[in-house]
């Protein structure tokens, strides 16, 4: 991957409920959104499946989009 990247960087899933938090190359905060409820998950990529995802939420291919610091800050209180 780039050695380039600034993190952190902030990715939703485009069907607005997951929200992302990528730390580096291979670690990630997740936070679900289950209706009044948020859950926040901490991923430390291991295996190659889960470093293609974060590959992926860098690139904003699939179902990622790009997301502003702040509307994450708005969930992670």
């Amino acid at each position: 991957m780039n050695s380039k990247l600034s993190f952190p960087i902030y990715r939703k899933l485009s069907n607005g409920r997951s929200f992302y938090k990528i730390i580096s190359e291979t670690s990630f905060i997740e936070l679900q959104q289950m209706g009044t409820k948020v859950i926040r998950y901490e991923v430390n990529a291991k295996q190659y499946p889960e470093i293609l995802r974060i590959k992926d939420m860098i690139n904003v291919t699939n179902e990622f989009e790009e997301l502003a610091e702040s509307d994450y800050m708005k969930l992670d209180e």
